[in-house]
């Protein structure tokens, strides 16, 4: 599915309408360009399945976790590559079907990624202009 949105206020109800498709055990995995709304679309999808924290960034701890309709965990592999993610356990953690995960620069640990996931790519188009492709893979 291809989706062109313009405003902050689309991609946050595209996010509303992507988090009710979610379920336990879930691997989605988010590209894009720097500044491209990973991180944003994350924070929508957690805010509208009952996360009450801030969301933000885990580039430079890597990994954050946030509890609301389901255990979510958000991954930031950009800083990383796969030995250092298995130097962590991410391995082990991606292994457990009890949450869903969030992976922003997945691509790093590429080995790592369940076949089977989510795939979100999001193309900068302009200032407030993006292109979302949600694959089921």
């Amino acid at each position: 599915m291809k989706k062109k949105i313009g405003s902050l206020q689309e991609c946050q109800k595209l996010a509303v309408s992507f988090a009710k498709t979610l379920a336990e055990g879930d691997v989605v995995v988010l590209s894009g360009d720097l500044g491209a709304g990973k991180t944003t679309f994350t924070q929508f999808v957690l805010r509208s399945l009952g996360v009450k924290e801030v969301v933000n960034s885990p580039t430079f701890s890597i990994l954050k976790s946030y509890n609301g309709k389901f255990r979510f965990e958000h991954i930031d592999a950009y800083r990383i590559n796969t030995d250092e993610a298995l130097n962590i356990g991410l391995d082990e953690l991606l292994s457990k079907k009890d949450r869903v995960f969030f992976i922003e620069w997945a691509e790093n640990i590429a080995p790592l990624i369940p076949k089977k996931r989510i795939s979100v790519r999001i193309t900068h188009l302009g200032e407030t202009e993006r292109e979302f492709e949600i694959i089921h893979e």
